[in-house]
């Protein structure tokens, strides 16, 4: 899908996932949240539904990053309707769950699946807004969304069900 060359020695490449992917999308998941101290709890509820790679991937499209033959990272993307959408509206497409290995994060590989989101949502006809749900307090991950022209349309902002944790959206018109 694309191939973009980090150093003299490192080659990535953003590939659709297949089904060995999944145990290392479910690790990656995991870690990164727990890294980024997004949850305290690995048998946290929504960690254990994060872990359910193959179940997401029937509904969804995902797609890995890769370096060197070992998968890095992954993005979860969504159409209107799917039972993995949050918050994706007619003609957008929604992503979920962009996460990249805690190991090797800032060396580009998040801002790679960004860019492959963007493109495949221009593959898509009827899609003319890419759209996602972050953290209100995850300043690195909103940072990269806004550094890449994504705007934060606070009137779609939520919180998750039966807490006081706010989520906030953000969307890039194509």
């Amino acid at each position: 899908m694309t191939t973009a060359t980090l150093t003299d020695a490192s080659t990535l490449t953003i590939r659709p996932a297949v089904e060995a992917d999944y145990p290392h999308i479910a690790r990656i998941t995991v870690d990164s949240y727990l890294d980024a101290g997004h949850f305290d709890d690995p048998d946290h509820e929504y960690l254990q539904f994060v872990q359910q790679v193959a179940a997401r991937h029937a509904a969804a499209e995902i797609l890995v990053a890769e370096r060197d033959g070992v998968v890095i990272g992954s993005v979860t993307l969504v159409r209107p309707g799917s039972e993995y959408a949050d918050i994706a509206l007619e003609g957008e497409l929604e992503f979920r769950m962009l996460v990249i290995d805690p190991a090797v994060q800032r060396t580009g590989a998040g801002r790679a699946l960004l860019n492959a989101v963007i493109d495949r949502a221009r593959e898509i006809e009827d899609v003319h807004t890419v759209s996602l749900t972050t953290g209100g307090h995850w300043v690195a991950a909103r940072a990269l969304y806004e550094a890449d022209g994504f705007q934060h349309a606070s009137e779609r902002d939520w919180y998750v069900p039966n807490t006081e944790i706010v989520l906030v959206v953000y969307t890039l018109a194509l």
